[in-house]
């Protein structure tokens, strides 16, 4: 069978610990027999970050808006533990946040949701996709650890050298401080973001923040937002049949429990991180969500929504057999390829993306899955496949489509 010819290249980010290993498998097995791939490769591992100073990241960044398109594998954010194993110069920031800042995009994470694994939530009957603020918060944070009594300030000086200051602290003892920051600029492509997505889905809106207690920082989010709306999509949401409502994110978290699903909720980068989380979790797993990064200038960044699943991953450098659940990584390829196909004009890469979603779908209802879907299946009859088993799976009933 004669491969499928690419035009342009992907960015291919390569990463970290299993979903490294994982990476390798879906490309030897479910892409390379099949497409003539082309990608620019970037590698994401934290030993490669680390010699290069962390400049591999924003290279990689760089070439995604020279291609618009990119798909990126699961990479670990050091903490202090890692710090010591992997010897490192210093503790580099998150790579997703690095590559967020740079597009100035937005998140927008889905469940991928199969016969036999139903939610957690009873009544959830649809997905619920989460729209995740790209930029700022505390992934852009300033820390100081405070070594003893003193006073905390926040200062701003202006280019003219005014300044406005504020007390946030009197410290009696030791203690911590955390800067924080975000930029109209940035909220506004994130509002914008989500007023389309939401328009192109035809799906209800929801935005939530703590402005209530955030006065300005959140509240700033919360103006943004409406002034966009009405000035910009308040005839369009009428005319679509759907709407647009603000409400904190304390209620929008009750109120999304006892929802049907079938709706975006916008939510600011920390909220959007953990709620994310809940409902792919309660969706059935981790590695069931998908994931892709938008940026304001159509710039598409495909991932895994999950970790490097580091406890496989040390599971496998035994030599142990594992059954790490590869979905949402195939999803990622599948994602960032029927997208190129369809900037390029190229349908069999569409057609391609769309079978293997299919056939990865399939085999999951078919009764093949990992261990983590076995164990909350309703299926009766149910096959624990190892890692590299089930994308093997995979590739038997794409194969037969």
């Amino acid at each position: 069978m004669e491969k499928i010819k690419m035009t342009t290249p992907l960015v291919e980010m390569d990463g970290d610990e299993m979903t490294r290993i994982l990476w390798k498998m879906i490309k030897d097995e479910l892409l390379l027999p099949y497409i003539d791939l082309k990608t620019e490769y970037y590698d994401l591992g934290l030993e490669y970050r680390n010699e290069t100073n962390d400049q591999v990241t924003l290279d990689s960044a760089e070439a995604t808006k020279k291609y618009g398109v990119a798909v990126k594998c699961a990479t670990i954010t050091p903490n202090a533990a890692r710090m010591t194993e992997y010897n490192l110069k210093e503790m580099w920031k998150s790579p997703n946040g690095t590559i967020r800042a740079a597009l100035d995009g937005t998140v927008f994470r889905a469940p991928i949701v199969v016969k036999g694994i139903e939610p957690c939530v009873r009544n959830w009957e649809k997905p619920i996709t989460l729209a995740r603020h790209a930029y700022g918060d505390v992934y852009k944070n300033t820390e100081i650890k405070v070594p003893g009594a003193g006073k905390a300030e926040l200062v701003f000086t202006a280019e003219d050298g005014t300044e406005i200051r504020e007390t946030i602290h009197q410290f009696t003892g030791a203690g911590i401080l955390q800067g924080i920051h975000n930029t109209d600029k940035s909220i506004t492509s994130f509002a914008k973001a989500c007023f389309n997505y939401a328009l192109d889905t035809k799906q209800d809106l929801w935005f939530a923040t703590k402005d209530t207690i955030s006065k300005k920082y959140d509240h700033n989010f919360k103006d943004i937002f409406q002034d966009i709306y009405e000035k910009e999509y308040a005839e369009k949401f009428t005319a679509a049949g759907i709407e647009y409502f603000y409400t904190l994110i304390d209620d929008a978290v009750a109120r999304v429990m006892k929802a049907k699903g079938g709706f975006i909720w916008a939510c600011k980068n920390y909220d959007g991180d953990v709620m994310s989380d809940m409902v792919s979790s309660a969706f059935g797993s981790l590695a069931m969500m998908t994931s892709v990064l938008v940026s304001p200038d159509g710039v598409y960044e495909y991932e895994a929504a999950h970790g490097t699943v580091q406890r496989h991953y040390y599971k496998h450098l035994k030599g142990e057999e594992t059954s790490t659940n590869s979905v949402a990584t195939i999803f990622a390829w599948t994602g960032a390829l029927r997208k190129r196909g369809e900037l390029d004009g190229i349908k069999e890469l569409i057609t391609f993306a769309d079978k293997l979603e299919k056939a990865t779908i399939q085999t999951i209802e078919a009764g093949k899955m990992t261990k983590d879907l076995a164990l909350i299946t309703s299926l009766k009859e149910v096959t624990v496949l190892n890692s590299e088993n089930f994308i093997k799976a995979v590739r038997e009933t794409f194969d037969k489509l």
